[in-house]
């Protein structure tokens, strides 16, 4: 049932136990203990709300997807290398991935100079880092399970030849 619930929590962390209950057929109590077990045991992470950012236009932000190739450690592996960029407030998402480059980064920054400024006086600093390739993010549609943008569908005109 603990599956269960964290579906739902993860669908929509602003339900209450009561309304989780009588999703699962649980009392409130359970799913309160079960809730309050999983953060204990860190399962539960955090309670997070999406934003659509794009709508504050006083508040611009810069998204970037950036590969970070790296030599691993011999003792700790990529995990070493990771920890230490994960530290960094800029650093929104931080994977380790396979293909060309080892890591996979979502950073968000004011400008696009500030993430190249990131870039170039943070990542490429740390020891084992040996290049990265930066990806400006144009448009973000869908965020954590959220459309961005209501779904309205595709308004250009068609192209007649």
């Amino acid at each position: 049932m603990l599956k269960d619930i964290l579906k739902i929590l993860e669908n929509d962390a602003h339900i209450t136990e009561k309304q989780i209950a009588t999703m699962t057929g649980m009392s409130p109590a359970a799913v309160g203990k079960a809730i309050k077990q999983a953060e204990k045991d860190k399962i539960i992470l955090k309670y997070k709300t999406v934003i659509n950012w794009d709508k504050i236009e006083e508040d611009e932000q810069v998204w970037a997807l950036i590969e970070v190739k790296v030599k691993p450690e011999p003792e700790a592996g990529f995990d070493s290398i990771a920890q230490r960029i994960a530290r960094f407030e800029q650093v929104r998402t931080l994977f380790l991935a396979s293909g060309t480059y080892d890591l996979l980064l979502v950073v968000v920054d004011k400008t696009e100079h500030k993430v190249a400024d990131f870039v170039a006086q943070n990542l490429a600093h740390i020891e084992g880092v040996e290049g990265t390739v930066t990806h400006f993010v144009l448009k973000r549609y869908k965020e954590d399970g959220e459309i961005l943008e209501g779904g309205e569908g595709v308004k250009r005109q068609p192209v007649i030849l």
